[in-house]
C-alpha cells in the first residue's frame, strides 16, 4: 500500500485504542461520590471526557474544595488496578494499528493518561510494539489536550512535519489538540468538523482512500 498524503498516525488512547474510559469513569465517579459530589461513571464521561488528571483537579476542588493530600495519586492507582484487569481493546483497533504498519509509517501513542496508566495499558492489550517506543503522556509535555504539546512532540519524534501526520481522536479535547498542532484530524464519533469514520472497524479502508 502507499499513502502519499499523509507520514505519520498519531493516535490517542482511550476511545480510540483502549476501551478503558468506562472503567475510569467508574473508579472516578466512586471516589467522587465518597467526597460528596454524588456522580455516575456516565456523568463522570460527561464531565471529564479527554481531560488530563492535572486539569480535572481544579474543577472538582471548585465543587468540593480542596482535595485530601495524595488524593489523586491514590486517584491514578485504582485506575491502575481497574485497567489491569478489566481493559478491553476498542473493535478494530488492532486491525487499524496493523494497517499503519503495512502501509510503512510511523504511528505514536498521544493520551492524557499518566505514564502508568499507559504502561498497563499498553501491557494488557500489546499494543506497544507498534509504537516503536513513541508512547507520550501528558507527563511528557508541558501542557497537556487540548494544548497542541503531545501532538508536536510526537510529529517530530516521528522524523516528519506536523502538518503531513494523521491525529485519530474520539473527544472534541483531543481533536482540538491536533488541529492546534496543525495536523490533520480524524474523529471515529460524530462532533466538531473534522473528518469523520464510522468507529474504528472502519479506519483500515479510510487509509487505503487517501490518495493525497
Amino acid at each position: 500500500m502507499k499513502i502519499s498524503s499523509i507520514r505519520a498516525v498519531l493516535f490517542d488512547c482511550d476511545g480510540v485504542l483502549a476501551d478503558s474510559e468506562g472503567v475510569a469513569n467508574g473508579v472516578v465517579a466512586e471516589a467522587l461520590t465518597a467526597l460528596g459530589w454524588r456522580m455516575t461513571a456516565h456523568e463522570a464521561e460527561h464531565e471529564f471526557l479527554g481531560m488530563a488528571l492535572p486539569d480535572m483537579e481544579p474543577k472538582i476542588e471548585a465543587r468540593i474544595g480542596k482535595l485530601p493530600e495524595g488524593w489523586s495519586k491514590e486517584l491514578g492507582r485504582r485506575i491502575e488496578v481497574g485497567l489491569s484487569t478489566g481493559l478491553r481493546p476498542i473493535p478494530g483497533a488492532e486491525a487499524a494499528l496493523m494497517a499503519v504498519k503495512a502501509a510503512g509509517l510511523p504511528m505514536a501513542l498521544c493520551s492524557n493518561s499518566s505514564r502508568g496508566e499507559l504502561a498497563v495499558k499498553m501491557r494488557v492489550l500489546g499494543f506497544a510494539h507498534y509504537f516503536e517506543g513513541r508512547i507520550f503522556s501528558f507527563e511528557d509535555v508541558e501542557q497537556p489536550k487540548p494544548a497542541p504539546d503531545l501532538y508536536l512532540a510526537a510529529a517530530q519524534d516521528c522524523g516528519v512535519r506536523p502538518e503531513d501526520c494523521l491525529v485519530v481522536e474520539d473527544s472534541a479535547t483531543g481533536a482540538a489538540a491536533g488541529l492546534a498542532a496543525g495536523c490533520r484530524v480524524l474523529r471515529i464519533v460524530t462532533g466538531i468538523g473534522v473528518p469523520e469514520i464510522d468507529g474504528m472497524p472502519a479506519f483500515p479502508a479510510y487509509l487505503a482512500g487517501l490518495d493525497g
